[in-house]
Parts: C-alpha cells; sequence; structure tokens
C-alpha cells in the first residue's frame, strides 16, 4: 500500500470503483466521470502524484485555484532546458500575484515565467504526468491551459460516465435542456458510459454529440431502460460502434438483440440482464460472426447455449468470461472447447457446477489459454491444478479465489508452471505455509494474493521475501500478516507493493 510523502495530497476521487468525478464546467457541460479501462490504472487515479509542483508557494493556498499540491523536484524550466535563477518562485497565474516583476538575478534571454507558463511545448510535455482527475482540474485554470489539455492524445482510454441527471439543465422556467457535450466533442472521447437512461434519452445524446454517428467506437448502458425499439434506434444510428455493454437492462429483450445487432461488433458483454437466456447466444452467435470477445453473466443460460458458436466464432473469438453461469456444467464445457478453440482468456467464475473433468476438457483442449479463471468453483481439487501445470505451458495468469478445496498439493502442482506470473488464492482456506514453500522458486511469479488465507503464519509469509522479482503481494485479511511482517517486507522487498 503506497504511503502519501508529505506535501502531498490525493485527488478529489470518488470511492467508486476508481470512477473520477469532473468538476462541473463553466461551459455547461456539466459533471460526469471518467475511468480507465484497467484495474491497475484505475487505482493510480488515487495515488499521490509525481509531476512538479507549478505553483508558487502564495498560490498554492489560494481557495479560488483548485489545483492539487504536487511536490517534485522537476520544474518548468527543467522542461524547457533552461537554468532557473536561484531564489525565483515558479508560476503565477493571477493577474495581481503572477504579473512579472523584474528580478536583478534573472540572466538576459532567458523566458519570463508567465511565458513558461503558457508556453505549449512545455506544456504539452508537462501535461503527461498528471492524473485524469489532474487534467481535470487543470483545464479550468486559464484558455491557454484548457487548449492544451483538450487535445484528444491526452484523453485517450478514457470513459466519461454519464448519469441520467447529468444530461440535462433544469431551466428557470422548469423546462429541462440537453447540456452541451461539445466538450467531449473536442477531446475526442470515442466511447460513452450511460448510466439510468430511457429510449428518450439514447436519442437525444446521438442527436446533441456531434461524434455520435461514426466517432463512438465504444457504449455501455447501465441500469437503463432501454427497450428493444431503443437498442435499434441506437446501434442503427451509431454506426461506428464496435463494442457494446448491456448491463442491468432489464427492458429489452432477446428479440432486440435478433433485431439490433449487426457484423461490426466485435465486443460485446452482457450481464444482470434478466431476459438474457439460450436464445440470446443463438443471436449472438449468428450475427456477430468477428466476434472477438464476449463476457456472459446470465442465470438462465444452459450448456445448449454454447454448441450455437460456428466455425466463425472459432477462428476469431479469443476471450470469453461466463460469470455466474450456474447451469453451465461439463456438458457445456465440450460445447465450448470445440467450438471456440482458439480462446486465450477463459473465465468460469461462479460457474459452480464445472469440476475437475471440466478443467481437463479445458485443459487438453485450449492449449493457447493465456489467462484463466475459475474463482467461486467450489468442485475444482487439486486434481485440477495438476491437468492445469500439465497442459497449459502458455498461462500468465491462474485465479483460484474462494477454490475452498484446494491444499498445499495442488500448489505443488503449479510450481512447475515457469510462464505463470498471476496467482490469485484468495480465501483457499486449506493453504498452509508447507504450500508456500512450493511457491518460492517460481521466479516468473509478479503478482500473488492470499488475502484471507486464515491458516498461513507470519513465519510461512516471511519466507517470501525469496521472490525478489515480485511486484505485488496482496495479504489483506491474512491473520499471520502482523506489522513486524511488512516492516520486515519494506527492507527486503523493497521494489514490491505489500497491500496490508
Amino acid at each position: 500500500m503506497s504511503n502519501p510523502r508529505n506535501g502531498d495530497t490525493k485527488p478529489p476521487c470518488l470511492p467508486r470503483n476508481g470512477l473520477v468525478k469532473i468538476p462541473t464546467q463553466p461551459n455547461g457541460l456539466g459533471s460526469a466521470s471518467i475511468t480507465k479501462g484497467t484495474p491497475a490504472v484505475k487505482n493510480r487515479l488515487c495515488q499521490p502524484s509525481s509531476v512538479p509542483a507549478i505553483l508558487s508557494p502564495a498560490l498554492a493556498h489560494r481557495s479560488d485555484l483548485p489545483i492539487p499540491s504536487l511536490a517534485s523536484p522537476l520544474s518548468l524550466a527543467t522542461l524547457a532546458s533552461v537554468s532557473s535563477p536561484p531564489g525565483a518562485s515558479l508560476v503565477g497565474l493571477n493577474a495581481s500575484e503572477g504579473s512579472e516583476q523584474p528580478s536583478p538575478e534573472r540572466l538576459p534571454g532567458l523566458p519570463s515565467e508567465r511565458q513558461l507558463a503558457v508556453d505549449e511545448k512545455i506544456l504539452n510535455r508537462l501535461f503527461w504526468y498528471f492524473s485524469a482527475c489532474e487534467k481535470c482540474v487543470l483545464a479550468q485554470v486559464c484558455k491557454a491551459w484548457r487548449r492544451v489539455l483538450y487535445q484528444p492524445k491526452f484523453w485517450v482510454g478514457l470513459t466519461p460516465v454519464l448519469h441520467t441527471k447529468e444530461l440535462y439543465n433544469i431551466l428557470p422556467g422548469g423546462e429541462k435542456e440537453f447540456v452541451s457535450l461539445q466538450g467531449f466533442a473536442v477531446r475526442g472521447f470515442d466511447g460513452f458510459c450511460l448510466v439510468g437512461v430511457s429510449d428518450l434519452d439514447i436519442c437525444e445524446f446521438i442527436d446533441n454529440y456531434p461524434l455520435s454517428k461514426k466517432g463512438v467506437k465504444s457504449m455501455s448502458l447501465k441500469r437503463s431502460t432501454i427497450t428493444d425499439a431503443g437498442l435499434e434506434v441506437m446501434l442503427e444510428q451509431m454506426q461506428g460502434v464496435v463494442r457494446l455493454e448491456l448491463s442491468g437492462c432489464n427492458d429489452f429483450t432477446e428479440a432486440g438483440l435478433w433485431s439490433s445487432l449487426n457484423a461490426r461488433i466485435t465486443a460485446l458483454s452482457v450481464s444482470d440482464c434478466i431476459n438474457v437466456a439460450d436464445d440470446a447466444i443463438a443471436a449472438i452467435s449468428q450475427l456477430l460472426p468477428n466476434l472477438t470477445e464476449l463476457n456472459l453473466q446470465a442465470y438462465h443460460v444452459t450448456d445448449t447455449a454454447l454448441a450455437y458458436f460456428t466455425a466463425k466464432q472459432g477462428y476469431t473469438t479469443h476471450t470469453l468470461r461466463l460469470n455466474s453461469c450456474w447451469e453451465i456444467t461439463n456438458h457445456g464445457v465440450v460445447n465450448m472447447v470445440h467450438s471456440l478453440p482458439n480462446l486465450s482468456v477463459l473465465s468460469l467464475s461462479g460457474c459452480s457446477k464445472v469440476t475437475d473433468d471440466g478443467v481437463e476438457l479445458v485443459a487438453e483442449n485450449l492449449r493457447k489459454l493465456r489467462s484463466l479463471d475459475l474463482s467461486w468453483c467450489p468442485r475444482i481439487t487439486d486434481m485440477a491444478l495438476e491437468y492445469i501445470a500439465c497442459d497449459l505451458h502458455k498461462l500468465e495468469e491462474l485465479v483460484l479465489d474462494r477454490c475452498v478445496r484446494i491444499t498445499d498439493t495442488g500448489l505443488s502442482y503449479l510450481s512447475t508452471m515457469s510462464s505463470l506470473r498471476s496467482l490469485y488464492l484468495r480465501w483457499c482456506c486449506q493453504v498452509q505455509d508447507f504450500g508456500l514453500k512450493h511457491l518460492l522458486g517460481m521466479g516468473s511469479l509478479r503478482l500473488l494474493s492470499l488475502a484471507g488465507c486464515p491458516l498461513l503464519t507470519t513465519t510461512g509469509l516471511s519466507g517470501l521475501v525469496q521472490l525478489q522479482e515480485l511486484e505485488e503481494l496482496e495479504l489483506t485479511n491474512c491473520p499471520g500478516a502482523t506489522p513486524e511482517l511488512f516492516k520486515y517486507f519494506s527492507q527486503h522487498l523493497p521494489c514490491c507493493m505489500v497491500i496490508e
């Protein structure tokens, strides 16, 4: 767990899975959230920044300039490749305090502090050091900074999250007016997440966002009341969408998927939508020949659905995540491995009816797997780990959270895997110190999670210092993880982030 340095303050992040709130814009943009695509990057949004302090001490405490206090030995003068005169303050941005003052120490020919503060060449290099949250704040400092920060290159990979209430301004007469989305268009956002929207809200979004027809590549609808008609209009109008996510949307049906899905979609995520069952998979398999990624959480999907995939998906689909598909059994796994032989990422998390025999089928037929998630599969035992170790020689990530039947014997099988970089053993309640000894020779490991393992002692955990290449170690809710142990790790694993 990282500790902020003295003088650093964390950016104002909302504790919602890494979402970052954008302060209200003066041009009527309303508020929104921006999130990165991966968990590691999301976590970084809330980390103290290592960018240079660009405000003078007087301005750093000004309440009307909401700039984070960020400390670093780097300065604007350094970025400009010029020497800063001794004792000179950095940058003043307010007219009263930031006006240039003649300095006897200033060397002839050097740019002034104000010139450095708005020099686009310097700012283009400087702003790369800031998080998304900090960029949103810095864009409000002045027009010059906003002009630089609103370049699309600074926002690649970020997705604005817009809630229904944030899409409208209330006029004095009580009428609603759709907010201006021009600021998002200037920054070139090609993906959006809309929360709680209706068919009408989606139509308004399409009409008001300048890039909606061709420029939006990814759309995510969460907890929305979109119907079959709304889904059809959205995908018909937004011709650029290739990635679609529907989460918690209970008003569309399988008929809506049949009428709206088209071949340009390459990635589809459907989760917690009560009307999705086997027929939905039939629509997906027949209408999406170019599908590369499918994420599905559906409680009513059965083994039959996994037989619908065609030879076309067999060539193109490399990622399949079946989360909490409770009705899937080993028979469904048979259908899957024969239909999708080129998978590199597979998740059967929460597929509680899958047993060791199902894992054997996976290991024997999906030799290209690099990531396998078997978390919350209570029937998995050490035998499944033997199958994995024998056949999946390219596997880099293995998730075994809550696989309560795994013991030290299973870890001995995994110790032979030279490619494994990430191993998750959260709440594997039978793992003991002896099992950890098997892992000490795995020089390829970079991430190890032992959170919630109740039988691990301080003595057993201390042996992990032999994994000198380890970059992240999670020991949350681990009784053997004591303050003394964390101090020991800080001394002997200085390059490893230990999560308490």
